[in-house]
């Protein structure tokens, strides 16, 4: 274990909160993309927080920041699918922006955790 549980990370509530919130967004967009853009963006907002729990639940810090790279890896992705739906006009500009806006904090939250886990890894 690598101290707090993943519940207590801060990162992951935000992961958490943004993965709803693109679930919930993307109900509107149109049906025959359910099974493109749609669902490749849910699932990639879903494998952020994911990746931080299962990289937490493990037992060494160099698994924990493998699964932080994916998840941070999963957060690119996901600023790419949001900015697609953007182009295409499934998300309004400003919908967008505060999207993005959240995901630049979790990206910030998930270098600051990885730094500090080689850090701690050095020690």
């Amino acid at each position: 274990m690598h101290g707090r549980g993943y519940r207590d990370l801060e990162v992951w509530q935000k992961a958490m909160d943004l993965a709803v919130d693109c679930y919930r967004l993307s109900e509107g967009f149109p049906k025959h993309e359910l099974y493109g853009l749609t669902s490749q963006l849910r699932r990639a907002a879903m494998s952020i927080p994911a990746n931080i729990a299962e990289g937490e639940g493990r037992q060494h810090t160099g698994e924990f920041i493998q699964f932080l790279s994916i998840a941070y890896g999963s957060l690119s992705e996901l600023q790419t699918h949001i900015e697609i739906a953007q182009r295409l006009e499934f998300f309004q500009e400003p919908v967008a922006s505060k999207l993005l806006t959240r995901t630049d904090q979790i990206g910030r939250m998930l270098n600051g955790l990885i730094k500090s886990q080689r850090d701690k890894q050095k020690h």
